[in-house]
């Protein structure tokens, strides 16, 4: 069985440095096709570590205008 995704909500994700393709989906309000179909594209940022793909929640908080509430101790896409 699939786990189920974990964040459902942007306040949630902007408390965390990735989130997964799937829960990005979720939070943009499109299916899990959509999401990964925006992803392959470059529509939806994303980095590939090891077989996963992840969605940097800095680049998406910019994306959606939302940059200025990421949460403390998240990572802001800059080492």
């Amino acid at each position: 069985m699939a786990k189920k995704p974990e964040i459902t909500r942007i306040a949630e994700a902007l408390t965390r440095p990735t989130i997964s393709v799937t829960e990005a989906g979720i939070i943009l309000g499109v299916g899990k096709n959509a999401a990964y179909d925006a992803a392959r594209s470059g529509d939806l940022p994303t980095i590939k570590i090891g077989h996963r793909i992840l969605v940097p929640v800095a680049k998406l908080a910019k994306l959606l205008g939302l940059q200025n509430h990421i949460v403390d101790g998240a990572c802001d896409g800059e080492i």
